[in-house]
C-alpha cells in the first residue's frame, strides 16, 4: 500500500492566485499519476479579515490596498483570464464586482469538510465567485452553493453557529503560525506523509 501524501492548501475563495495555483496542483497531480494518494485539505485564509459585509468594488479595494492603477487592474484581469483559461477555470471580471468578506463562507467549508465535501463546495465557491459574479458573503447564495454540492443547508445553519468560535481561534494556527499566514497569502501548501 502507498502511502498517502497530505497536502494542506490555506486559501480564500476570492483569491484568484489560489484557484490558479490550485488547479496547477490538480494538473501535476494527475500527470503524476498520484490522484490515489493525495489527502487534500482546504485551511481558512481570510484575505481581507476586516471588508464590511456589503463588500467593496474591487478595482477600489485594490487602488487602497496595494496602490493598482485602473490600467494594471485591466492587465492583471486580462492575465488571470488568459491563465485561467488554460487552466480549465473561467474568470468574468467586470467594472461592478466586488471584494467580500468571506468569513461565511470558511464556516461553510468546514462544514463540507466534516461531510466529505469539501473541496467539491471549494471548487464551487471559487466558480459562482470568479465566474458566475455571485454573492458568496450572502447566506441565501452560500446556501444555494451548499445545495449545489449535495448538502443540507439547514444542517449546516446549526453547524455555522456551534463552529465560529472554533474557527476563530484555528484560523490563527494554520501552517504553523500567523507568519507564515502572511507570507502565504496567495498559497500555502504543506506535505506529511502518513
Amino acid at each position: 500500500m502507498s502511502q498517502k501524501i497530505k497536502l494542506d492548501v490555506v486559501s480564500d475563495v476570492v483569491c484568484p492566485w489560489c484557484i490558479i495555483g490550485y488547479k496547477r496542483l490538480e494538473q501535476a497531480i494527475r500527470e503524476l499519476g498520484v490522484e490515489d494518494r493525495i489527502d487534500l485539505e482546504w485551511q481558512p485564509f481570510e484575505l481581507n479579515p476586516h471588508m464590511p459585509l456589503e463588500g467593496q468594488n474591487l478595482r477600489e479595494h485594490l487602488a487602497e490596498k496595494y496602490g493598482t492603477t485602473k490600467e494594471d487592474s485591466i492587465r492583471a484581469r486580462e492575465n488571470l483570464t488568459n491563465l485561467g483559461a488554460e487552466l480549465g477555470f473561467r474568470f468574468q471580471y467586470d467594472d461592478d464586482m466586488k471584494m467580500l468578506n468571506t468569513f461565511e463562507s470558511h464556516i461553510l467549508l468546514e462544514y463540507a469538510k466534516s461531510q466529505g465535501k469539501q473541496t467539491e463546495l471549494k471548487l464551487r465557491l471559487f466558480s459562482a465567485f470568479f465566474g458566475e459574479g455571485k454573492d458568496i458573503s450572502n447566506r441565501e447564495v452560500l446556501a444555494n452553493e451548499l445545495q449545489a454540492v449535495g448538502l443540507d443547508s439547514k444542517r449546516h445553519s446549526n453547524f455555522s453557529t456551534t463552529q465560529k468560535h472554533v474557527f476563530k481561534f484555528n484560523k490563527q494556527k494554520i501552517c504553523g503560525s500567523e507568519q507564515v499566514l502572511a507570507l502565504s497569502q496567495r498559497w500555502c501548501s504543506t506535505e506529511r506523509v502518513h
